[in-house]
């Protein structure tokens, strides 16, 4: 196996920051030196890390790429998202596997295997949507924890295509208390908002604008309040999904304070952009359309506080792009027929360093968001999320004052816009190594389709 040194970088973990020396050797870190251990001329490959930061490779525990959805598919494809994720950074993704109503979970994923298999770059994993909730479903749980899928989402909203009422969400958080899974929860009254868009429309109120009005703060707390809830009854842990609202934080605060395993991600997009953008002219506010919404900017304030807390723990992207021209447009007239989601994967390491520049968050607290918490939650840790001895050789060499603008000309996203275009930052991932293979280096992208392994993981590691 051919060996790889990284000299010279500040070394950056959830826990420390020290200048050192990495050995890599094959897929897997070797070692931590003191710098100019004599290595460099025995190493098959020397990178200067000098000035740099050396952190590892980010883990997107939220992405939805080829998902179908309001009749479309998400423009990213498994080939061409884990590129642009390596590019910005990012060296492992968890996706979503979808169980479609009337079939089986096993269906599901093998079907989302059948999207990602020998197209990845980067290694990936999977969580499991439950959209029908029986005893044999039930049972088909049981069997994906024992094969590594320790992780299922359920909806509160969409009524008709992935709605669960509070029955079936209680009987398979009961699933979870016995087998060991984590209960992903995307937490918002979904009825009521169905009312409220109808009410919305009937008024002749049909930019996307509204998409933030019928989408209410409080319908995304009740519901967070609700599946907390529903997790006490069941003894179940629970994981709440792109968390957007300041009163739903508060939910989630309040939980964690009674000593209750509630874990919650927020996404780039509710940190940096606001419902300002949901009402740009011309329906350019369609790019913003996701759900849980944007929020008025005040919210921002609560988003950061809880990711300093750890009442938010994980900062994911739940990276759904819909090209603007062709995708997004089919809501022109009626913001309900907007497929929800935003492109993000490519740009979320960076946004996050940019946030340490402007004071939010510390160096360590984003190499935690980033990397180590997402995967501590989902069972991927100390295999990801670190450099350490035996851990992956997934591992970024990281310019912290390279300066770049954000742009869809340059993005490498499969998607005809920026929802950041325009925006200046710092910080800038120079080379990037997965299981120990260079696919990024100074500009060139060297990955392939096909190389990302798939991840079998274990369970919750704050359980």
């Amino acid at each position: 196996m051919s060996t790889t040194l990284i000299k010279g970088g500040l070394v950056i973990s959830a826990t420390d920051e020290v200048v050192a020396d990495v050995l890599v050797d094959g897929e897997k870190v070797a070692a931590l030196l003191a710098p100019g251990s004599g290595l460099a001329e025995s190493a098959d490959q020397v990178i200067d890390a000098t000035g740099k930061y050396v952190i590892p490779g980010g883990v997107d525990a939220h992405t939805h790429m080829e998902m179908p959805f309001g009749g479309t598919y998400a423009a990213d494809t498994f080939e061409t998202g884990t590129a642009a994720a390596a590019w910005g950074g990012t060296t492992t993704i968890i996706d979503f596997a979808i169980q479609s109503v009337g079939h089986s979970l096993r269906e599901g994923l093998d079907a989302w295997q059948e999207k990602a298999q020998g197209n990845c770059a980067i290694d990936y994993g999977f969580h499991m949507i439950i959209s029908d909730v029986h005893e044999q479903s039930m049972k088909e749980m049981d069997v994906l924890v024992g094969e590594g899928v320790t992780s299922f989402k359920m909806f509160m909203a969409y009524p008709g295509v992935f709605y669960s009422d509070d029955a079936k969400i209680l009987r398979a958080m009961q699933q979870g208390t016995a087998n060991g899974a984590l209960t992903m929860m995307h937490a918002e009254n979904g009825i009521a908002i169905d009312l409220l868009v109808q009410q919305a429309l009937a008024k002749g109120q049909t930019d996307p604008r509204y998409h933030g009005d019928v989408r209410h703060a409080l319908l995304e707390a009740e519901a967070t309040h609700r599946a907390i809830q529903l997790a006490r009854v069941a003894g179940s842990p629970l994981y709440i999904v792109h968390v957007s609202a300041a009163e739903a934080v508060a939910e989630i605060a309040q939980a964690r304070d009674n000593g209750l395993s509630v874990f919650a991600e927020t996404c780039p997009q509710y940190l940096f952009l606001s419902t300002d953008n949901l009402a740009e002219p011309d329906f350019e506010g369609a790019k913003y359309v996701c759900s849980t919404p944007l929020r008025p900017k005040e919210h921002q304030t609560a988003l950061w506080r809880a990711l300093r807390t750890d009442d938010l723990s994980v900062v994911s992207t739940d990276h759904c792009p819909f090209c603007f021209k062709g995708q997004k447009e089919m809501g022109i007239g009626d913001f309900s027929k907007i497929p929800n989601g935003m492109p993000g994967v490519e740009n979320r390491v960076d946004l996050l360093h940019q946030a340490v520049l402007d004071g939010h968050i510390s160096r360590r607290r984003w190499v935690e968001l980033a990397s180590t918490a997402p995967a501590r939650m989902f069972g991927l840790h100390p295999r990801k999320g670190t450099i350490m001895p035996g851990a992956d050789a997934d591992i970024v060499v990281y310019d912290p004052a390279a300066e770049q603008v954000i742009s869809a000309e340059t993005h490498h996203m499969n998607v005809d816009y920026s929802a950041y275009e325009g925006k200046r930052i710092t910080g800038k991932a120079q080379t990037v190594l997965s299981r120990g293979e260079v696919i990024v280096h100074d500009g060139q992208y060297s990955g392939r389709p096909g190389r990302g392994n798939y991840l079998t993981r274990s369970t919750c590691d704050y359980l």
